[in-house]
């Protein structure tokens, strides 16, 4: 149940999916209630256990799949999601490197042949 404690409910609903998601009562491959379902066990609306939801879905501990539910991913899933981004990262830090260079080589041939 959500308490009035000044925290926003999306945000202890969040809380305690995660707890429960880290302590191993939700194991990976686990579908989690339904939408309904959440909004009943903690007297929240939908709109609020969605949010809660999707926090847990930005932090890539479920994932949903159309048709199907929200179903807790695995540790090692969730894992690979953050090396690639971590890669990402790397990958556009070294392109926009590479822009900066490329700018300075095209200014250097356009000063030169004015």
């Amino acid at each position: 149940m959500v308490k009035h404690t000044g925290r926003p409910g999306y945000l202890q609903i969040a809380d305690d999916l995660r707890a429960q998601i880290h302590g191993g009562a939700l194991a990976p491959g686990t579908p989690l209630p339904s939408t309904a379902q959440l909004a009943a066990r903690y007297d929240a609306s939908l709109s609020v256990v969605k949010m809660a939801v999707g926090i847990l879905r930005n932090e890539g501990l479920v994932i949903g799949q159309q048709g199907k539910g929200v179903f807790v991913r695995d540790t090692d899933e969730a894992q690979t999601s953050d090396d690639l981004a971590g890669e990402v990262a790397e990958l556009r830090a070294k392109v926009d490197d590479l822009s900066a260079r490329l700018a300075r080589v095209e200014e250097r041939f356009t000063t030169g042949r004015s």
